[in-house]
């Protein structure tokens, strides 16, 4: 049983004494500690080491308290394994060195075996599950498969995703196929770690935005349902589309546990456009934490009065930055602690 179940009550609806906190992000680059071990081992070294992701894990709940870990990983571990290079350049981020172009390089990407390629994973949830203690809830995640397919035609990060969309819009039967590869993947991935001991899952779709409407449906949420439905009976799934506002209400019905919600759409709006009985997650601006912390109480104060405290979650509206100071991390969870 798990202690604080605060989480795993609001992700079923029940009514609670005050919302669960947790920050996308919170088991890294904010925190010293982390930046210590980031200056001794590199970014995908720290990924497919267990003791390593194990020990950036729990550092925020030893250190700043939320009421959730999320393992620390990346997205791009699930290409990787799909027999796509992917490297971390400093300056740069990721780097695929041969982007996908073609339905003969789509024929070159494998659905790999989770166990031989992914390993590493499993490996560092079972040894979090034993030094959480069952402390708090352990949070397994996934790139979306529009968001994977992103970098992995893109070659590297982008204000646009040019090459990404060219893709799917001159190649779209080989972005398909491709979009399906990821989808299988991903859904072994994350059955895998159920099985491995993680307590719910999120599926981050940072690219979603980038698509309008209607081909957000087309090739990002059709994939992500699919994803839902293989999961949702398992564990809980939550559903974080970073600008995908305008697909709230299709993804209320897809059977995801929650749906996380980023800055630029108001509580009151997300409440709308989901028909208020859905739990959601979010979504305090990242870089408004560089407020002073008087400030920021009061705003998560009224954040959380917008949302309502139950079927509600407190988290950023996406990633910590790595400029923010613990102090206002900490001030951050204090004040969702503190809420009354």
């Amino acid at each position: 049983m798990i202690k604080n179940d605060l989480f795993l009550r609001a992700l079923k609806g029940e009514t609670v004494e005050r919302p669960p906190v947790w920050m996308m992000r919170q088991a890294g680059r904010y925190l010293p500690d982390f930046m210590k071990l980031k200056a001794k081992y590199d970014f995908f070294t720290r990924c497919q080491t267990p003791e390593l992701a194990t020990e950036i894990t729990v550092m925020p709940i030893h250190q700043i308290g939320t009421d959730a870990a999320i393992l620390f990983s990346d997205i791009l571990v699930v290409p990787q394994a799909m027999n796509v290079e992917v490297q971390m350049k400093d300056g740069i981020g990721p780097w695929l060195p041969n982007p996908i172009r073609s339905q003969k390089d789509v024929d070159q990407v494998i659905i790999p075996n989770i166990e031989e390629t992914l390993g590493y994973v499993m490996g560092a949830i079972k040894m979090t599950k034993e030094s959480l203690k069952d402390e708090v809830p352990l949070i397994g995640f996934a790139g979306s498969p529009w968001t994977i397919l992103c970098y992995m035609v893109q070659g590297q990060g982008s204000k646009n995703f040019d090459k990404a969309k060219a893709f799917c819009f001159q190649e779209s039967v080989a972005a398909h196929s491709l979009l399906q590869k990821i989808t299988d993947t991903t859904i072994a991935y994350l059955k895998a770690k159920v099985a491995a001991g993680v307590n719910a899952v999120q599926v981050f779709d940072s690219w979603g935005g980038m698509l309008s409407p209607v081909d957000y449906q087309e090739f990002s949420w059709k994939y992500i349902q699919q994803i839902i439905d293989a999961l949702k009976e398992e564990t809980p799934v939550i559903a974080f589309g970073k600008g995908c506002w305008f697909a709230l209400q299709e993804m209320s019905k897809s059977g995801a546990s929650a749906l996380g919600v980023d800055w630029t759409c108001s509580a009151r709006n997300a409440r709308y456009l989901t028909g208020g009985n859905i739990t959601l997650q979010g979504n305090f601006d990242p870089s408004r934490l560089l407020s002073p912390p008087a400030e920021i109480k009061k705003m998560v104060t009224q954040m959380i009065n917008e949302f309502g405290k139950d079927r509600y979650i407190a988290n950023l509206g996406h990633g910590i930055l790595p400029n923010i100071p613990v102090a206002n991390a900490q001030a951050f969870v204090d004040a969702v602690k503190g809420y009354r």
